[in-house]
């Protein structure tokens, strides 16, 4: 699918989120949608690169250990299978309409949400797909060996949500060259995945995004559900580690000030000879690091 005649500056920002420039801004070395476009090509391109010659036919390695299916995903434990599916597609032409919805429309919501809430938004849509799909799967709708892969329905949750923050925009598809509101758009996609799953055409895939654009409504219509994500700060995640890191060295060098303090009072008491090999060495090693500071 493809849009023209974008007007990024209607409506406001709301209460989700970020305030923040236009669309070139947007799209510059900060920007989220940027970082997943370059993820979901540069993914593409080396699992095409490593599908020849796999064991299991021609499918590709991340393709096989990243893919969404219940019997891996739930019942084998592999939970982180809601999010790697997401990075993953079929062929190029999968990838390109995907990207083309993340480039157009994807700036729309992170500059309402702000770029950590963004990214929240994108992962949790797409899991949320996934979970449509294992409710059908249980219900015995969709056959348990179905698999899915793609960023359909992280697409579908920003098509919703943008359509939700500016229902009057102006958009025009590509094929065919209709103009329509963004509201009317959504619309029509969602009544195209709705009408195919019932028909039993691509039942993974338009559960995909039909679970994708109900959490992508419901999130807009609650931003505050997404307020945890502004604590996920990368920079206090890694202060956390080596803080962590530099108590346990704290830890480890008392204990072996303690050993050696004790090896120390045995050598007084017993003399040289009554310490054991393993002594011996502690206290070796000790006399040269003091000889090196």
């Amino acid at each position: 699918m493809g849009w023209q005649d974008r007007q990024y500056d209607q409506g406001t920002g709301g209460v989700g989120g970020g305030q923040g420039g236009g669309f070139a801004t947007r799209l510059s070395g900060r920007s989220a949608v940027t970082w997943l476009l370059v993820l979901n090509l540069a993914i593409h391109i080396v699992n095409s690169i490593f599908a020849t010659g796999t064991r299991v036919g021609q499918t590709p390695y991340f393709t096989l250990w990243g893919n969404f299916n219940v019997t891996q995903a739930i019942e084998g434990g592999q939970v982180w299978r809601l999010f790697t599916y997401q990075f993953l597609h079929i062929d190029f032409f999968h990838l390109l309409f995907n990207m083309i919805g993340l480039y157009f429309f994807g700036p729309l919501l992170e500059r309402w949400w702000g770029t950590r809430r963004f990214v929240v938004f994108y992962l949790l849509c797409g899991a949320s797909g996934a979970l449509l799909m294992l409710g059908l799967v249980y219900a015995e709708v969709i056959g348990k060996g179905a698999v899915l892969i793609g960023a359909s329905g992280s697409i579908y949750g920003i098509l919703i949500g943008a359509a939700v923050l500016y229902p009057k925009m102006r958009v025009m598809l590509l094929i065919p060259p209709i103009p329509m509101s963004l509201r009317t758009m959504a619309l029509v996609f969602l009544g195209i995945s709705f009408f195919s799953a019932l028909a039993g055409s691509n039942d993974g895939g338009n559960a995909a995004h039909l679970g994708g654009a109900a959490l992508g409504f419901l999130l807009v219509r609650k931003p505050g559900v997404l307020n945890f994500a502004d604590r996920l700060n990368p920079q206090a995640i890694q202060d956390g580690y080596n803080q962590g890191r530099h108590e346990r060295k704290l830890k480890q060098e008392q204990a072996s000030r303690e050993e050696i303090d004790r090896i120390l009072a045995k050598v007084s008491e017993q003399g040289l000879h009554s310490l054991t090999k393993k002594e011996k060495k502690l206290l070796k090693e000790d006399t040269e690091r003091l000889r090196k500071e």
